[in-house]
């Protein structure tokens, strides 16, 4: 009787442990793609609002005026405009309280906005981490199915009195498909983790640098109404 060599007929030909592996491997696949498109649409949403709201944020605008447009939407606001109204919220806060030195004020926007950039920088690494654990351990997963067909193969083979190719080659053919699986979940989610990595590496940085210049002209500010 001929063998089936298509795809599906060495998948249904192979062991339990290496259609385990497979499937396994195939729904590790789907979940990576299932992050790469969803992180894909936010870190861009994230970084198209940064930097409209650095355009607006460096224009000129009143910084009270852009304050009060932000609070009305709080509950929508990410990126840098949540670090933006974190840091205002506190100095309009600290700046009623009698007593309190410029110093003071200013140190307290900036452990507010501190507090909001950390949040906001753990938002957008949501999902690396799985990208990066599919990507490191699909190539073994996907091994060590091939190990175990491969094994499984020549237990066979050593049965017999006349081996043949014909004989030895589906179990491993089917045993290679789990490799190959596991490089078809891995690659993409290793490409995927680097170009997000890169994304988020960038936007903590814008992060970081709209922080301490806000904070500049907060304490120039506080220094002002101090005089």
């Amino acid at each position: 009787m001929q063998t089936d060599m298509s795809f599906i007929g060495l998948f249904l030909q192979a062991s339990w442990l290496v259609k385990f592996v497979m499937m396994l491997l195939l729904g590790m696949s789907i979940y990576s793609w299932t992050l790469i498109f969803s992180r894909s649409r936010m870190l861009n949403a994230v970084q198209a609002s940064l930097t409209h709201f650095e355009e607006r944020f460096w224009s000129g605008h009143d910084l009270s005026r852009l304050y009060k447009e932000t609070a009305a939407r709080s509950e929508r606001i990410v990126g840098g405009e949540k670090i933006f109204y974190s840091g205002f919220k506190e100095y309009s806060r600290l700046h009623r309280t009698p007593g309190r030195t410029v110093d003071s004020v200013t140190e307290g926007a900036h452990r507010a906005m501190r507090v909001a950039l950390s949040r906001e920088v753990e938002e957008v690494e949501t999902g690396l981490p799985a990208l990066a654990t599919i990507g490191s351990i699909s190539p073994y997963i996907g091994l060590f199915g091939t190990v175990w067909g491969i094994m499984n193969s020549f237990i066979a083979l050593g049965q017999v009195q006349q081996a043949t190719l014909s004989m030895v080659a589906p179990g491993i053919a089917e045993a290679l498909i789990a490799t190959a699986m596991g490089l078809f979940s891995a690659i993409p989610a290793v490409v995927a983790y680097n170009r997000f990595a890169t994304q988020v590496g960038k936007l903590e940085t814008a992060y970081i640098n709209l922080m301490e210049e806000f904070t500049s002209i907060l304490h120039r500010q506080s220094m002002t109404d101090a005089e």
